[in-house]
């Protein structure tokens, strides 16, 4: 009888659509640094991604710069009135990104969901670890990988600068992890 009720409870649960389908436990790593936090899982051709900061703006992720921010692949969201934003940006020099739709690439980050509570900033998402996108790099799994992480506070913009941010060099496909110059 448990079984059944577990059954129909999970149908319901999946049914109902929610955003917030990837939890915390359903991470296989994360890494943290000072006030900010990246937890990850490779899902098949897909990185599922939760980033977590001590802030009231946005929090950011940058995979594979060739320098400082040039090249890199930028994922930033931020949370405004329960609303969960994101956007998908490419690196155009060492100092500044702009939108992959704005250089005539395409978006290919999924929103997976977002909370701001308690002074904390949490978004999830999803991207190809692979995508056709010329201002996306191939994230690799199984090396690698340098990963910007940052975070901006005082508003919900993405036109803030960061107030916080860190250089890791991040194993995807071990979890191994440390600072990078």
């Amino acid at each position: 009888m448990k079984s059944v009720i577990k059954t129909i409870i999970g149908m319901s649960l999946l049914l109902c659509g929610t955003v917030t389908t990837l939890q915390a436990g359903q991470y296989d790593y994360e890494v943290k640094d000072k006030k900010i936090s990246f937890a990850w899982k490779v899902d098949g051709d897909k990185l599922a991604v939760k980033l977590a900061a001590e802030t009231d703006g946005w929090v950011g992720i940058g995979f594979n710069p060739s320098k400082d921010m040039k090249d890199a692949n930028f994922i930033l969201g931020y949370v405004k009135d329960g609303d969960t934003k994101i956007i998908d940006e490419f690196g155009e020099s060492e100092s500044s990104h702009g939108p992959d739709d704005k250089l005539g690439g395409t978006t290919d980050v999924t929103l997976v969901g977002g909370t701001e509570a308690g002074g904390v900033t949490t978004v999830e998402f999803t991207l190809p670890l692979k995508s056709a996108d010329k201002y996306d790099s191939t994230i690799n799994v199984n090396g690698d990988t340098i990963v910007l992480l940052a975070y901006g506070s005082g508003r919900d913009s993405f036109k803030t600068k960061h107030s916080y941010r860190t250089t890791l060099k991040v194993n995807l496909g071990t979890g191994a992890s440390q600072k990078a110059n």
